[in-house]
Parts: structure tokens; sequence; C-alpha cells
């Protein structure tokens, strides 16, 4: 599917900008032109200048992994998992993979996630008695999968640093609190469906310590009434408090940390350079969109329909980076950068575009990777489920957009 969209922009982009070239508008090829080497450059420039907060942020996950805060974490997660999914018995190492692959999100390690992920598939694929159907269990992994809450949205971070945001971390609070609803939609939506007893004194204790935890963040950022400037500080504090407990847990486990950073650090080059050729090429389609003015005709019909219905139209500039997100990280992750280099990255739609890119999960390859692991061909309702929470945070994010930066 990515490879039809990706060449489909290019074509229509080119075709629209040769015909509006010969209809008299020639400025439309220059900067067609021109969009070809500056979009390069830019994917280079930016993931260049990732190689060093990634290898940050990946030395510090290393030491969580090593430290075992990551299987601590795990473990807390257990109890919860074992009562949303009754068919799976208690202690099965289901439970366990599940658990390290929700802590591995919630802490940034996409990197440990995609394997704990397919191992929890494979584990729950040992409970289903249909192979090629998927499992009550296995729905509800997958949807939760792809609303994945992460408390540390490390490359959105790095990307605003590198776009020259004023403080990075301000969209922490407005994406924790999305990607939150997006979770619980997407758990209330299956819950429904599958009638799980989610009213258990042991879910309802996970729910109330989430209700707690987010509504504490929440209610320091508001503090001083001004909401997304304390929304920064909150973000900050918050980071460091988590570095400083994670050291702290290291040296309570007498781990060697420094080693550990440099084995987690020496990913993070290899990351950073590997994201070059999807970002090149994501950058190059986009750019062509946007020179060609394809892309602007069709957010100002987007404009004039909110408009008509008496809605704000200014969430329509980082709209696109939400509906790409399901289809492509790397195609949203283009297009949120498209949009802070067109309109910068504090602007309302540079922020939005963020903080729509953190919200959610690219759902089509979540269920594409994961299914295909343990050959499953038919998905029952985990798509329309994981769509539902999908638009749930997207409009989450956007009202807290609103809130936190109008």
């Amino acid at each position: 599917m990515l490879n039809r969209i990706w060449a489909g922009l290019i074509f229509i982009s080119l075709l629209w900008g040769i015909g509006a070239s010969l209809l008299g508008e020639p400025q439309t090829a220059d900067a067609l032109v021109a969009s070809l080497f500056e979009m390069a450059a830019l994917a280079t420039q930016i993931c260049l200048g990732l190689i060093g907060v990634m290898c940050f942020w990946l030395g510090l996950m290393e030491i969580a992994n090593v430290s075992g805060l990551s299987a601590k974490l795990a473990a807390g997660l257990a109890p919860l998992f074992s009562r949303l999914m009754p068919e799976v018995p208690r202690g099965d190492k289901a439970i366990s993979s599940i658990s390290m692959n929700m802590a591995a999100n919630m802490l940034g390690l996409d990197n440990a996630a995609t394997p704990a992920g397919i191992q929890a598939m494979r584990d729950l694929q040992v409970h289903n008695q249909t192979p090629a159907i998927l499992s009550n269990a296995q729905i509800l992994f997958l949807v939760i999968n792809t609303s994945s809450v992460t408390l540390i949205p490390t490359t959105v971070f790095v990307y605003r640093a590198q776009l020259g945001a004023a403080a990075p971390t301000d969209v922490f609070l407005p994406i924790l609190l999305a990607t939150s609803c997006s979770t619980l939609v997407g758990l209330l939506t299956v819950a429904w469906i599958q009638k799980l007893k989610i009213l258990s004194p042991v879910v309802l204790a996970y729910f109330i310590g989430a209700a707690l935890l987010l509504g504490g963040l929440l209610a320091a950022s508001v503090a001083d009434g001004e909401i997304g400037k304390q929304s920064a500080v909150v973000g900050n504090l918050t980071l460091l408090m988590l570095i400083a407990g994670l050291f702290a847990y290291g040296f309570f486990r007498r781990v060697k940390m420094y080693d550990a950073f440099i084995t987690g650090a020496k990913n993070g080059f290899d990351i950073a350079i590997s994201i070059i050729p999807y970002l090149v090429a994501m950058l190059f389609a986009l750019g062509l969109l946007r020179a060609s003015g394809v892309l602007e005709l069709l957010l100002e019909q987007v404009r004039v329909l909110v408009a008509f219905f008496g809605g704000d139209t200014r969430f329509v500039d980082a709209l696109p980076t939400a509906i790409m997100k399901p289809f492509s990280g790397s195609g949203s992750r283009a297009l949120m950068i498209e949009t802070m280099e067109t309109y910068g990255a504090d602007s309302f739609a540079g922020r939005l575009a963020a903080v729509y890119q953190g919200s959610t999960e690219t759902t089509f390859y979540v269920l594409a990777v994961y299914c295909g692991a343990v050959a499953i061909t038919r998905t029952r309702y985990a798509l329309l489920c994981a769509l539902i929470a999908d638009g749930a945070g997207m409009f989450a994010a956007t009202l807290l957009g609103y809130w936190f930066f109008a």
C-alpha cells in the first residue's frame, strides 16, 4: 500500500505541476525543482543531527533494559493483562511477553518492543483454537499495541529540537493525554465486544492509578493558568525525574551503567543513519506535493468544509500527519517535519502535528507484521477497534492542541 501511496503522490504532484507550468505558471516548475534539492538536504541534515540525541536516549534505554527496570515494569503490568485475557492461563509466558512489549513501548524502547510483540503473538497463538483467525486475546493485545501509550516520545522531542523549537518537550503532556485516551477507547471498545469484566477491583485499581497520575500532571500544568508554557516545565521535570530514577535504580542494582550506555548509544548511530533513505523518500514526495500546489488545494477544501460547519480551521494545516499515521510511520514522520519546516516548530500547526505523531501507532503496519508473524489471515474486528482508538486519539489530540497551544 505504501508503494502505491508514495508513487501516486509523486505522479500527481508532477502531473499537476507540469500542467500548471504549461498553463502560464512557470514558477510552479521552479518550485518543484527547488523542492527536490531542499527536501534531500533537509532529510540528511535532520538525520545527521539526530545521531547525538539518539545515542544519548538509546544509551539510557539500554541501562533500563540491563538493570531490569523494563522487566520490573512488565511484572507490574502482568496482573492487569491476566484479567483482561481470561482465556490465557495465569502465569503463562504470553502474559510476560505482552507485559514486556507494553513496558518497552512505554519506555520508548522501539527496538525491543517489536520483537517482544511478535513473541507475544506467538505465545498467544498457542492458546488459539482457530490458528488462522485472531483470538480474543490477540485482538485485545493488538488494539492496545496500536494505541501505544508512550511515557517518553523521544523521537518527537528530537525532531522538534532539530527544527528549532524553543521548548521541545512542551508537547509531552498533550501527547501523553492523547495516547492515553486512544488506549482507553480501544480497550473499552474491545471489552464491550468481548464482554470483559473491566469493573473488577484489580482492573479498576490500574485505571484509577493511571487517572491519578495524569490528573496530577495536568494539575501541575495549569497551576499558573498558562497551560502551554507550564506543560514544558512539567515535561522537563518529568523527564529529569525519570532519568534520575533510572540512574538510582542502576546504582541499586550495581549495573555497569557506562558500559550499558555505550552499548545502547552504538545502536543510536545505526538507527539515525538508517532513517535517511526513508526520510529522503517521503520528504521528496511531500515536498513535491506542496510545491505543486496540490496539498494546499486539498487542505483548502477541508478548510471550506470545516468553516461551513462553523469550526476553527487552524488544525487543518497539521491534519495530513494525522491521516498518514495509521498507514506509515515514516510517512507521518515526514509530514510532521514538513509541517514544522513550513509553519515553524513552535507554530500551532507544528506543535499539533507533533502531538498527532505521538498519539497513536502505525495501525496497518502493526497488524500486518504481528499477524504475519503467526500466519493469521482473518483479523475479525481488530482493525475496526484499532481505527476507532486511532480516531479517538486524533480527536483528543486536536482538542488538547487547542487547549494547550491555541
